[in-house]
């Protein structure tokens, strides 16, 4: 079977509304325009109808190859090129002309780079809140194979949420991604964390529907939460083609609503939980602790001086 014809039965939830809102071509036109990369296409998410609609968008930086072949991931696996100097301005002129308050900003793995990219991450936040001073910086990155040094470069520009998905659980991890170690990005959650004194909100998701048991997704919640993560997303993995993992099983709504009110009496701050949620979906619903915002504007303060 070709890949790119690979067709699943979904159930009835899963239905993705085609785009008639004028703001989505709008954006989609004004991304093509600056010629900026976003993870809404490349993974095939199936919101981006609905968030380039509301004239919002996650931006991926440092190129669309990935030097990681996850099973459950769309994005291509191919030598990546040269990182584009001007792409972290570039994507803050779009900041601008979206007049965004809240921007997500991603990356493929870029293990062919010394930094893994965090030097790219950080010029762009750096970019981005230049060009628009108030707006919220959410990052969702890779782990940088675990180098404490290209972490500390990242959060350096001080975003105001840091975002790494242990994407499943323990268990699956190695079946489900490439290189990546559960305790690892674990690790990874934490330091982001203790870099900035607490000052940072930290976030992580999961994808249900591999194979894993209720047992071990309420361990990993307490994984998250041991490790300071306060936000929490839960969405069903969907089959990118044929040659991707297979859909074990498809989680009704009303489970990821049962897991979502289980998340937040367990103690996190937000939880966003629904068979269409992804990483970045509605993401400016969530809002930094007030402490997190006066501290970065302390510390950006203190720099300017």
């Amino acid at each position: 079977m070709d890949p790119g014809l690979h067709r699943e039965q979904k159930p009835d939830w899963i239905r993705v509304r085609l785009p008639h809102n004028p703001a989505f071509w709008s954006t989609k036109s004004l991304i093509n325009d600056l010629k900026l990369v976003t993870v809404c296409e490349e993974a095939q998410c199936p919101n981006r109808w609905e968030c380039w609609g509301q004239g919002t968008a996650t931006f991926m930086i440092a190129g669309e190859r990935c030097t990681r072949a996850c099973g459950f991931c769309a994005v291509k696996t191919a030598r990546p090129e040269a990182l584009e100097e001007d792409e972290p301005e570039r994507v803050a002129e779009a900041t601008r002309r979206m007049n965004l308050n809240h921007i997500v900003i991603t990356a493929v793995a870029r293990d062919d780079l010394k930094d893994g990219g965090a030097e790219h991450f950080q010029r762009t936040i750096e970019a981005v809140r230049a060009c628009n001073p108030k707006i919220i910086i959410e990052v969702l990155v890779p782990d940088f194979n675990d180098k404490d040094w290209a972490l500390e470069l990242v959060m350096a520009a001080r975003p105001h949420i840091f975002n790494h998905n242990i994407e499943t659980v323990e268990r699956l991890t190695p079946l489900v991604r490439s290189r990546a170690q559960y305790q690892r990005s674990l690790s990874v959650l934490r330091k982001a964390k203790d870099i900035v004194d607490g000052k940072v909100a930290t976030k992580s998701g999961l994808m249900l529907g591999l194979g894993e048991r209720e047992e071990e997704v309420l361990q990993a919640m307490d994984d998250l939460l041991e490790h300071g993560v306060t936000v929490l997303t839960m969405g069903q993995y969907l089959r990118p083609s044929a040659m991707h993992l297979p859909v074990v099983e498809y989680i009704t709504p009303e489970r990821f609503e049962e897991l979502r009110l289980v998340a937040l009496e367990k103690g996190f701050r937000h939880v966003a939980s629904g068979p269409l949620v992804r990483s970045s979906y509605h993401a400016a619903d969530f809002h930094p602790e007030e402490d997190v915002i006066e501290a970065i504007e302390a510390d950006l303060a203190k720099g300017a001086a």
